[in-house]
């Protein structure tokens, strides 16, 4: 007879850094000042349904209660084959950090405007990880000053692009002509 396996996705190398979720919104929300690289502590199925890749960062923030880190907002979705011992998709998730790297992040986000994001989840070298930053919320102005900044960054190099490719953007001749 034979054994039907779970749908799972393709097999990967043990070693190296495999991407599962990522926080692009908060690299435009937040003026990321710090980036630190912690640890999670998951049950078997959350593990399991982030090697299929599924997981969203996009409420996540990070909070210090009793000397500990922990991690809310994080959707980890329940695995499909999990049984009675499935997980809440939503719970809080303690991280791991060292005691002196947890103290100098309370004295950091005692500041005003400071606080914790996710941007990262990924396994690195077949452990979770997530790459959590210290981070000061950006105000609208703020924003846009980044978009025009990166329009005219694109607008430059396209033109340096068509420059070096001999083009001129006015006439559309070549320099040849």
């Amino acid at each position: 007879m034979a054994r039907v396996r779970a749908a799972q996705a393709p097999k990967r190398s043990v070693t190296g850094r495999l991407l599962v979720a990522q926080n692009r919104k908060a690299r435009h929300d937040y003026a990321i000042l710090e980036t630190l690289e912690a640890g999670l502590v998951l049950t078997g199925t959350e593990v399991k349904s982030l090697r299929l890749g599924r997981a969203s960062l996009v409420d996540g923030y990070a909070t210090i209660d009793n000397g500990e880190v922990f991690l809310h907002g994080v959707h980890i979705p329940e695995y499909v084959q999990g049984s009675w011992t499935n997980h809440d998709p939503r719970r809080v998730r303690k991280l791991l950090l060292h005691k002196l790297e947890i103290d100098r992040l309370i004295g950091k986000t005692r500041e005003s405007g400071l606080t914790l994001v996710p941007l990262q989840l990924y396994f690195n070298d077949g452990r979770v990880k997530v790459e959590i930053a210290l981070a000061r919320g950006k105000r609208s102005y703020d924003k846009r000053q980044d978009l025009a900044a990166r329009d005219a960054n694109r607008e430059i190099s396209h033109a340096m692009g068509r420059r070096a490719k001999g083009r001129d953007r006015a006439s559309g001749a070549t320099e040849r002509d």
